[in-house]
């Protein structure tokens, strides 16, 4: 049976009437209970997370596809990859309904469309060797289903993170994460408890995907891109950890080579 959690009557009344400090302790207790619904669900999102280091593996690609708060956690999530771990902006992509003006402000009734994540995959030449993984609190967005059920229909594989179990998303997804999170604090506002929620989830499906792909050494991003003065003290001093020398060696070695990766393989096989 489906019901849906995420709309359902807030544990707390009258908050107009209460103190800020009030207001901050409800949410604060609320907020608590997140890390334990996602706990839950560890054995699907490594089930997920496989699925995903197999197909990036292969030269396939992670695809995200999300409406409203879902759909923006999917593009945060995306474009934190190249950066961090120094992969192709064309690696991990997210889609969201309405297109990249709809990530700031709201397009009206775009996740509504059944045919517009379909439309939007297919722009990027979406094949059985990617993978797409939806977005949605509700588990029940027009725009995110529709692309999912045509994607099995051409054994694309897919996935979910929704907030509600047993949700429609869940029958058209071959990996489904359901991290239950309960009534929010303003009734049915998912970007707070369902949206913390969600973003732990995409945390762990990457980085876990990433590790497992080679883009971390140790537990240092070895990968990451050299794009502003703190990340180039960092991955100096990654060098000078790993090989051991000063750091005027570990700054030569990586004006070199340009990466911290690189600069390491470099010096150990020279």
């Amino acid at each position: 049976m489906f019901t849906k959690t995420t709309e359902e009557d807030s544990l707390y009344n009258g908050l107009e009437k209460m103190s800020g400090l009030e207001i901050l302790k409800a949410i604060n207790q609320e907020d608590q209970k997140v890390a334990i619904c996602v706990e839950k669900q560890l054995p699907f999102i490594e089930q997920l997370s496989s699925a995903i280091t197999e197909k990036l593996k292969n030269g396939g690609r992670l695809f995200y596809l999300g409406a409203g708060t879902s759909g923006r956690l999917g593009i945060l999530d995306a474009s934190e990859c190249p950066p961090t771990y120094g992969v192709d902006h064309d690696l991990v992509i997210g889609l969201i309904a309405g297109g990249d003006s709809a990530i700031r402000k709201a397009i009206e009734f775009a996740e509504d469309d059944q045919k517009l994540g379909w439309k939007d995959l297919k722009a990027h030449s979406i094949n059985t060797k990617d993978i797409v993984v939806g977005i949605a609190a509700s588990g029940t967005t027009p725009y995110v289903i529709g692309a999912l059920k045509e994607c099995r229909a051409n054994q694309i594989t897919t996935g979910c993170i929704t907030c509600n179990a047993n949700s429609p998303i869940v029958d058209c997804s071959d990996f489904a994460v359901q991290v239950v999170v309960g009534p929010e604090v303003v009734t049915g506002s998912t970007r707070m408890k369902a949206g913390t929620a969600q973003k732990m989830v995409l945390n762990m499906l990457t980085t876990s995907a990433m590790i497992r792909l080679g883009k971390v050494q140790g537990n240092k991003m070895t990968h990451m891109q050299l794009s502003n003065n703190k990340l180039v003290d960092r991955a100096i001093k990654m060098i000078q950890d790993q090989l051991n020398v000063d750091a005027r060696e570990a700054e030569k070695l990586l004006e070199q080579h340009k990466s911290v990766h690189k600069a390491i393989k470099y010096f150990k096989t020279k």
